[in-house]
């Protein structure tokens, strides 16, 4: 065996421990450490390369004794149990009690930003610098949990800085596109500027990549959960009320809806992190049920487009709609891959989602014919060009995701190709969110 050979071999022991949810990536880390050095004893005891990783993996112990170790020394990060306190009763190490507790005050610092903005600003300010006060107490969050080199830090914090100044120092036209466009496209930036902090300043690394896309759509799945309860608890409230004569408007909108919303948002994320395995159990069912519904969905958009008559006789919000049902696409597609066993063979779960890709595809050339020919018909606009390269993006993505998909479903390639494609291309979309945040307002005359 190779070195080639033998890191393939490290790399599958890796993902296959990675898919334990009771062992977080850093232990991961920590464990490929330990394999690797054992490895490179026995080699220079005189085992052969296949000899030395089979005994080093033995000697760590077998894989589920492992996660039920881990399970035993990391409980917090399970999900059948909500919060349990160490046994050794030590207090100098984290607990999910005091993880919970710095989630809280960072999440009445941004209520408390909020509900300042909100009573000093005008609407379209604010809007504009929602993302600014929320995301910044997430990384911080982050940075208290992962410790990363100051280097990352910095560099983020420096970027969040100019990206905030940018938007509120460009000479924006009120009500104008590019400052439509810069409040749409911040959040973006932002969004992957937390994802180098939550990944410890490792960005480059895929494994990590990945983890961030499977956190960002658990913590989509409990901000709604959270958010639905909320709103069902808050209606309930507000009936009651009603029946004495108190109205709890002034209330919501002067105090519970500043403090909640960032703080549900915030409190989802201490979610996702602490407890893991009853989003691992539902991911798998909310990807198999959405998936064909969502494709049945772009079939009949793809219809609707193709009989629209004329491309450029189609409805400017129906070509906004498009572009949303694409990216929901595109982040159904990337959960689901993100929630996949790597090990396991392709099956017809696969090839409903090559149809997906498909399908979106279709949708998507249609869509980029219906902009060029209005674009040539009309000339351009901030709004046309920044749709025109967004859906660019999701055509180079999805063909080479489809490609890739392809190959996968006919065993030729390997999933870890799919999955490194997506985890590389990630980046394209942040990189173009900021040339729309910092170059639309100069080059359209920021109106």
């Amino acid at each position: 065996m190779d070195d080639t050979a033998l890191e393939a071999q490290i790399d599958r022991w890796r993902d296959y421990v990675r898919r334990h949810r009771a062992v977080a990536p850093d232990d991961v880390d920590e464990m490929t450490d330990h394999l690797r050095e054992r490895i490179d004893d026995l080699r220079g005891a005189g085992l052969d390369d296949e000899e030395a990783f089979l005994v080093a993996v033995k000697r760590l112990g077998r894989l589920d004794a492992v996660s039920r170790e881990f399970a035993r020394e990391h409980s917090e990060r399970l999900w059948k149990q909500l919060v349990l306190m160490p046994d050794d009763g030590t207090t100098g190490a984290r607990t999910p009690w005091r993880d919970l507790g710095v989630l809280l005050a960072l999440a009445v610092g941004a209520g408390t930003a909020v509900k300042i903005a909100a009573a000093g600003l005008d609407e379209e300010t604010f809007v504009r610098n929602a993302v600014f006060l929320v995301l910044p107490f997430l990384a911080a969050y982050f940075v208290w949990k992962r410790r990363p080199p100051l280097h990352p830090v910095a560099v983020v914090t420096g970027s969040a800085a100019v990206a905030c100044a940018l938007v509120n120092l460009y000479p924006f036209a009120p009500g104008g596109s590019t400052a439509l466009l810069a409040a749409a496209h911040a959040p973006v930036v932002l969004w992957a500027l937390v994802g180098v902090v939550y990944a410890g300043g490792r960005w480059r690394s895929p494994d990590r990549r990945m983890d961030f896309v499977r956190f960002t759509g658990e913590l989509a799945i409990y901000f709604v959960l959270l958010a639905l309860g909320g709103g069902v608890l808050l209606g309930l409230t507000a009936g009651l009320l009603s029946l004495v004569d108190v109205d709890l408007e002034p209330v919501l909108e002067g105090w519970i809806l500043p403090f909640c919303v960032p703080g549900a948002f915030l409190v989802a994320a201490w979610l996702v992190e602490a407890k893991q395995e009853v989003v691992e159990n539902i991911a798998p069912v909310l990807t198999r049920v959405f998936t064909p519904l969502t494709t049945v969905m772009l079939a009949v958009s793809f219809v609707v487009l193709a009989t629209a008559g004329g491309l450029t006789t189609v409805d400017r919000e129906l070509l906004i709609l498009l572009d949303a049902v694409l990216v929901l696409v595109l982040a159904l597609l990337l959960y689901s891959i993100s929630a996949r066993d790597p090990m396991a063979r392709p099956g017809l779960f696969d090839g409903l989602q090559l149809i997906l890709v498909v399908a979106a595809l279709a949708v998507d050339a249609l869509a980029l014919t219906a902009m060029l020919t209005r674009i040539a018909e009309f000339g351009a606009s901030p709004n046309k060009v920044a749709a025109l390269g967004l859906n660019l993006l999701l055509l180079v993505h999805l063909v080479r995701t489809g490609w890739l998909l392809l190959g996968f479903c006919r065993r030729r390639r390997g999933f870890a190709a799919l999955e490194g494609w997506q985890t590389s291309y990630l980046p394209v979309y942040a990189v173009w969110a900021a040339c729309v945040v910092v170059a639309f307002g100069p080059l359209f005359g920021f109106a």
